[in-house]
């Protein structure tokens, strides 16, 4: 049977120390900038990793928040918050050119992500932070979200997420970290919840509903205690389903 390539994405350079194990077994990483987490040296040596092993490389800027790791929405003016994600990206950038490594995607973080996914506003001081990265960056969004509509409209490539390792409500909004549930850490658990949505563009919400979502990459955390066993077990099984993540 035909091979497909699937897209699996993680977030990296966020203090946990694991991405050498990591980057072997991914397609796309996104790179913590600053403003939650991460440092030059941390972005260096995740580029490094991405060079190594041909990930794609991808920005992760989020709300200039390190005290609660960007996953609290912040009440920050529109110009200060254009100005950090300028900022962050400005930094990763030289790095980029630095060590000769091409950008290829942005995503947000934590509660930035959550809040343009809903918020207009938000959405649109978000997008003119990353103004300038319009031709030739992709944008990661989750579906059917207010970023992806006026992302488009606005001239952005995107490619839309879905999450591999987290539960979804009924209106696509992922479970809170303050629910037990948010987080899904067994293996086949997150296969089959990934497989759900890759073969029947449906996903399954902690309410038993099956929802319509359409995605392009797939998400799994590099804090989740368990990413590594995820992504190990992704690797083994998903070539079973006919499947390559590249």
């Amino acid at each position: 049977m035909t091979k497909h390539f699937i897209d699996i994405n993680c977030d990296v350079g966020e203090g946990v120390g694991n991405e050498e194990a990591l980057f072997p077994l991914i397609s796309s990483c996104n790179i913590a900038c600053g403003g939650h987490a991460g440092s030059k040296k941390s972005i260096v040596f995740c580029l490094g990793l991405a060079k190594k092993f041909n990930v794609k490389v991808g920005a992760h800027p989020s709300y200039p928040d390190r005290e609660n790791f960007g996953r609290v929405s912040m009440n920050i003016s529109s110009d200060a918050l254009i100005q950090s994600i300028k900022e962050q990206l400005q930094l990763f950038m030289s790095l980029c050119n630095q060590i000769d490594v091409q950008l290829h995607h942005i995503k947000p973080h934590g509660a930035l992500y959550n809040d343009i996914a809903k918020d207009e506003l938000v959405a649109k001081m978000f997008l003119t932070g990353i103004e300038e990265f319009k031709k030739d960056v992709v944008l990661y969004v989750p579906y059917g979200s207010v970023i992806q509509k006026l992302a488009l409209e606005n001239g952005f490539k995107v490619l839309v997420e879905a999450f591999a390792d987290r539960n979804y409500n009924t209106d696509l909004s992922l479970v809170s970290r303050k629910e037990s549930n948010a987080l899904i850490t067994d293996g086949k658990e997150v296969l089959n919840h990934l497989l759900t949505m890759y073969k029947e563009n449906e996903v399954k919400t902690v309410s038993g509903d099956k929802i319509p979502i359409i995605a392009n990459t797939y998400c799994i955390h590099g804090d989740t205690p368990s990413a590594l066993q995820i992504l190990a077990y992704l690797s083994n099984e998903l070539p079973h389903h006919n499947l390559l993540i590249k």
